[in-house]
C-alpha cells in the first residue's frame, strides 16, 4: 500500500510542498469552529458566532476565485503572499475587537478581510498535477494524499482550535490558526522549483471556467457539502456543551476526520473503477443517509454515551467524504483546460466556502431556536440536497471537456 505513496514523492520537491501546504491549511479547520468557540464564550450567541462564520466564509468565496485566477496568470508566489498578509491583517483586528469587547458590528469587515486567504489546497493539487499531468495512475494517488492531509488538517485542526480556546482564553484557537496561515505560506511559496508556470496568454484570451456545466454542477453540489460540514462542526459544539463536556466536541469532529481520512488512503490506493460521475453521485448518497441518525442520538443519549454514539455515526458519514472529494477533484481537472486549473479547483473549494456560510448561520440559528436535535436536521437536510444536485447534473459530468485538448504553452511573465 504505502509503495503507491512513496512513488509519487520520487519528483524532487514533492515532498516540501506537500507538507508545508499541510500547515498553510490548518486554519481551514481551526478559524470557523475558533470563532464558533470564542464568541460562544464572550459572547454566549451562537447566532452572532455562526453570523460571523458566515461573513468569513461568504468572503472566501468571493474573494477565492479572484485570487485563484490571479495566480493561474501571474503565478502562485507572486499572489498568494499579498493576499495572506491582508487576511493576517484582519484575524489580528478581529482578535482586538473580540478581546477589547467592541460592538458586534465591528467583527464582519475583519471577517471579509480574513476571507483573503482561502485555501491553499488547490494550489498543492495543482501542482500534482503539474507534475503528473501525463500519469493519470500517479494523479489519483497525489490527489487521494491530499484528500487525507485534508482530513488530518480537519482531525488535528479542531481539537487543537477548541482545547485552547477552552484550557486558556478564548482567543487562543483563532491566534494559532493565524499564525499556522502566515507562516505555512511563506514556507510553501518559498518552494520555487515545483511551482506551476503561469500562462498569462491563455489566460487572458480565455472565457470563463465557469462556462463548463460539470463544474457548475460540482460547484453546486459542494454548496450543500459545505452545509453538511458547517453544520455538524456548529452543531456537535453546541450539543457537547449542553453534555456538560465541551472541549469533547473537538474529539468528536475529528473521528469525522478520521473516518473520511481512513477511507482516502484505502481509496488511494485501490482506484476504483466505474464512471466518475457514478461513484459522485454515489458517495454523496452515502454521506446523506449516514447522517440520519444524528438528530435520535442528540434527542435520545446523553453525557458521554451520547458524545460516542455521535461519534460513531459521524465516524460512517465521514467515510464517504474523501472518496467522494478524491473524484471530484479527478472530474475537475479533467473538466477544466489546464490553464485555468487552479481557478477551476478554487471555484469548487468557493462552493464548500458558500455552504459552509449557510449552514453554520442556519446551524446556529436552529439550535439558539429549537435545540441541538432539531440543528441535526440541518446536515441531513443539506445531504438529501447534495444528493438530488449530483444526480440530476450527472450527465453533464460525464461530457467530454476541453480539457482533452493539449494544454497551451505557458509564457513566461
Amino acid at each position: 500500500m504505502l509503495s503507491s505513496y512513496r512513488q509519487i514523492f520520487a519528483a524532487p520537491g514533492s515532498l516540501a510542498f506537500s507538507a508545508t501546504g499541510l500547515v498553510s491549511r490548518l486554519p481551514i479547520s481551526m478559524v470557523g469552529v475558533g470563532v464558533v468557540t470564542m464568541f460562544s464564550e464572550l459572547r454566549g450567541s451562537y447566532g452572532l458566532a455562526g453570523a460571523v462564520t458566515a461573513v468569513l466564509a461568504l468572503a472566501s468565496a468571493g474573494i477565492g476565485p479572484q485570487v485563484s485566477r490571479l495566480v493561474d496568470r501571474y503565478g502562485q508566489r507572486r499572489v498568494v503572499r499579498p493576499a495572506t498578509a491582508v487576511s493576517v491583517l484582519g484575524s489580528a483586528l478581529l482578535l482586538l475587537a473580540a478581546w477589547r469587547g467592541w460592538p458586534a458590528w465591528t467583527y464582519f469587515p475583519c471577517a471579509v478581510a480574513m476571507g483573503a486567504l482561502g485555501s491553499t489546497g488547490p494550489l498543492v493539487r495543482a501542482r500534482w498535477a503539474h507534475l503528473y499531468r501525463n500519469d493519470q495512475a500517479k494523479l489519483h494517488t497525489a490527489y487521494a494524499l491530499e484528500a487525507v492531509v485534508d482530513e488530518i488538517v480537519f482531525i488535528v485542526g479542531p481539537i487543537l482550535s477548541i482545547c485552547l480556546a477552552t484550557s486558556f482564553f478564548p482567543e487562543a484557537g483563532v491566534l494559532l490558526a493565524t499564525l499556522f496561515g502566515a507562516v505555512g505560506v511563506a514556507l510553501f511559496t518559498a518552494q520555487r522549483s515545483t511551482e506551476p508556470p503561469p500562462h498569462p496568454v491563455a489566460r487572458a484570451s480565455g472565457g470563463s471556467v465557469l462556462r463548463v456545466p460539470g463544474l457548475r454542477v460540482l460547484i453546486a453540489t459542494f454548496v450543500a457539502i459545505g452545509m453538511i460540514f458547517s453544520s455538524v462542526e456548529v452543531v456537535t459544539v453546541a450539543y457537547a456543551r449542553e453534555q456538560g463536556h465541551g472541549s469533547a466536541a473537538s474529539l468528536v469532529l475529528a473521528v469525522y476526520a478520521l473516518g473520511s481520512g481512513v477511507a482516502g488512503v484505502v481509496v488511494g490506493v485501490l482506484h476504483p473503477s466505474g464512471p466518475a460521475a457514478r461513484r459522485f453521485r454515489n458517495g454523496v448518497g452515502l454521506m446523506a443517509v449516514t447522517l440520519t441518525p444524528l438528530s435520535l442520538v442528540a434527542a435520545w443519549c446523553t453525557g458521554t454515551v451520547g458524545l460516542v454514539a455521535a461519534g460513531a455515526t459521524l465516524f460512517l458519514s465521514g467515510m464517504a467524504i474523501s472518496p467522494t472529494m478524491i473524484t471530484a477533484t479527478g472530474l475537475t481537472e479533467r473538466l477544466v483546460p489546464a490553464a485555468q486549473l487552479t481557478e477551476g479547483m478554487s471555484w469548487t473549494t468557493t462552493g464548500i466556502a458558500i455552504g459552509v456560510a449557510g449552514g453554520s448561520y442556519l446551524a446556529g440559528s436552529v439550535v439558539d431556536a429549537a435545540g441541538v436535535a432539531a440543528g441535526y436536521r440541518v446536515p441531513l437536510a443539506a445531504g438529501v440536497f447534495a444528493l438530488l444536485l449530483a444526480a440530476a447534473g450527472g450527465r453533464w459530468l460525464r461530457t467530454e471537456s476541453p480539457a482533452a485538448a493539449p494544454a497551451p504553452a505557458a509564457v513566461a511573465p
